[in-house]
């Protein structure tokens, strides 16, 4: 599937924010484009400021990751909470390859405040450096301090889930079957947004988004690669790295799904939502009409990101039962 498909067109207000944009952002990341990215993120220096003014704190805790590595988890609660109330934990998106633990974190913050939940987000180590195992490893490894801890934390064990975007709803998934698999904590649920699920480049939605939009098909392999080596698109790839490989969903926790029409993840996104029914796993999935990769986070004002934000935020209420 080498040629560039007709794809479905971006929402009006999304491609004038795509426009804008266009500067700052390339569709494409290839290999060498990685340090470069990954200089400190705008939001790196203002991460206290943004927590201070939605009444949050912060507490940042050195724990236990794969093999026994030393990473950093963030604790996140409202200044001042006490007793007992939901939890979530976050992995980050960007692609493997990027971002840090407060990458995205503005997507549970109202969670926060409204919900009462606490917060663990996670530092994962990053490909290339650090390829599979490393990055779900980290995260497992986060997902078990937390259900360790919930006592000291004021989380109900009852009411955790695992939340994350792009790379980090894949990891979340990734970390939900291994709980399920190895004896982990039973979780409430899963919020898997615009996840990063399969790592073998052979949807249409991935040959529609080559050259366009955010986080393109050229940008996904460049993560992927990054992460699995060789080992890309083969056999020898673990359902833990790319959930989509899975063939037994069984028992898992219930999961919201959430993309854009045109973006590279849609197909593999609908795929698993369809995959969790037929294991009879509940999952509600949607699918934003012209909606970019990421686009909640980069257009919203966007009459769509506040109805992608608003299904969320309700689907995360519900299953808390607040």
């Amino acid at each position: 599937m080498a040629e560039t498909l007709k794809r479905p067109p971006f929402d009006p207000e999304l491609e004038a924010t795509l426009t804008l944009l266009a500067d700052q952002l390339p569709p494409s990341i290839t290999p060498e484009m990685i340090p470069l990215l990954r200089g400190p993120a705008p939001w790196a220096a203002n991460i206290d400021d943004l927590l201070a003014e939605a009444g949050i704190e912060r507490r940042d805790v050195t724990i236990p990751g794969h093999d026994g590595d030393e990473i950093e988890v963030s604790v996140l609660q409202r200044v001042g909470r006490t007793g007992v109330g939901p939890g979530i934990y976050h992995t980050h998106g960007g692609g493997m390859i990027l971002g840090d633990r407060f990458t995205g974190v503005d997507q549970v913050l109202g969670w926060i405040t409204d919900l009462d939940a606490v917060v663990v987000t996670v530092e994962y180590r990053l490909a290339p450096e650090f390829p599979d195992p490393y990055p779900v490893r980290d995260s497992y490894a986060g997902l078990l301090w937390t259900a360790e801890h919930v006592e000291e934390l004021g989380i109900d064990p009852d009411r955790l889930i695992v939340a994350g975007g792009s790379a980090g709803g894949g990891l979340a998934a990734g970390i939900a079957l291994l709980a399920r698999d190895e004896g982990g904590p039973a979780l409430a649920g899963q919020v898997l947004i615009y996840p990063m699920l399969d790592d073998r480049d052979q949807t249409v939605s991935s040959a529609q988004i080559d050259g366009v939009g955010v986080w393109d098909r050229c940008s996904n392999v460049t993560g992927w690669s990054a992460l699995l080596g060789e080992r890309r698109g083969t056999d020898d790839v673990s359902v833990y790295a790319a959930p989509a490989r899975a063939t037994d969903l069984s028992g898992l926790p219930p999961a919201f799904i959430d993309c854009g029409s045109a973006e590279v993840f849609r197909d593999e996104d609908v795929a698993y939502a369809t995959a969790l029914w037929h294991a009879g796993v509940q999952a509600e999935l949607h699918v934003w009409p012209g909606g970019f990769h990421g686009f909640d986070m980069m257009a919203p004002h966007s009459v769509l990101a506040k109805a992608m934000r608003g299904a969320r935020d309700s689907w995360v209420a519900r299953t808390f039962g607040v």
